[in-house]
């Protein structure tokens, strides 16, 4: 009996309602935030992440009006991110009900934010979202960070990151594949895989869920602690009672 995983519902937001696109573009509408997160409470959700995908790029902070209403659904855990550039912004969300909260491009625009905000919340408190494409350079193959909701490469590699975010104080990482994005064809195992060996806390994988199988196996194969999910869950394609009884049949801990 291994440690229970974790299935996550990610609401990724936008002017108030729930998006979500291939390759973080091409959106398209999936709901009230508020509805969808009483939905995946009740459905049995292990927490809910809360993604603001336009305020990094648009240079505001999260819509905390929304961040309210979202928490005062739920008793589950549940993260919130985007546009958090300083100490104040986090605890604004922390006391607007957000348990976690989740860095991206301000963390690697000066990546001592991730120190200030682990020692003044608690390292629990804190999450690290790395977004990340492949590169292939002759036979090389890495992974590229990017930042402002997956527009901008950096240069940085993927799993250097990820470990200099845990010396940093980061308690897990949210790490989503660019090109899995919405594509509903699977985790990327080998980026996942590449994390997971490479630090010591939680990873939660993210990008390209479209079966319960692909949980099966970016929980198994890729030794994720956690899979984040949006369109099977959003659409209805895959419940997710339905996704932790095909877990529990396979062998993988889950909270029923």
């Amino acid at each position: 009996m291994g440690l229970t995983k974790r299935i996550i519902p990610c609401l990724d937001v936008d002017r108030g309602r729930v998006r979500k696109g291939t390759h973080f573009l091409d959106l398209r509408d999936a709901g009230d935030p508020v509805e969808l997160a009483s939905r995946y409470r009740d459905e049995g959700a292990d927490e809910l992440v809360f993604l603001d995908i336009t305020a990094s790029v648009e240079q505001r902070q999260t819509m905390r009006a929304w961040v309210e209403q979202v928490a005062r659904a739920l008793d589950i855990p549940f993260t919130v991110g985007g546009g958090i550039r300083t100490l104040e912004d986090a605890r604004a969300l922390l006391c607007s009900g957000a348990d976690k909260i989740s860095v991206n491009t301000a963390a690697l625009a000066r990546p001592a934010l991730i120190r200030e905000l682990s020692e003044t919340f608690g390292r629990q408190c804190v999450v690290v979202a790395i977004d990340a494409r492949r590169r292939a350079e002759g036979e090389r193959l890495w992974f590229e960070v990017y930042s402002h909701g997956g527009r901008r490469p950096t240069g940085r590699d993927a799993v250097a990151w990820a470990q200099e975010a845990e010396a940093l104080g980061a308690g897990e990482i949210l790490l989503t594949s660019i090109d899995q994005d919405g594509t509903e064809a699977g985790y990327d195992l080998e980026l996942t895989r590449a994390v997971v060996e490479r630090v010591r806390i939680p990873v939660i994988a993210s990008g390209g869920c479209g079966h319960p199988a692909h949980i099966f196996d970016v929980l198994t194969i890729g030794g994720a602690d956690a899979a984040l999910a949006a369109s099977i869950f959003h659409y209805d394609k895959y419940p997710i009672p339905h996704v932790k009884r095909f877990l529990r049949e396979r062998g993988v801990e889950v909270r029923l």
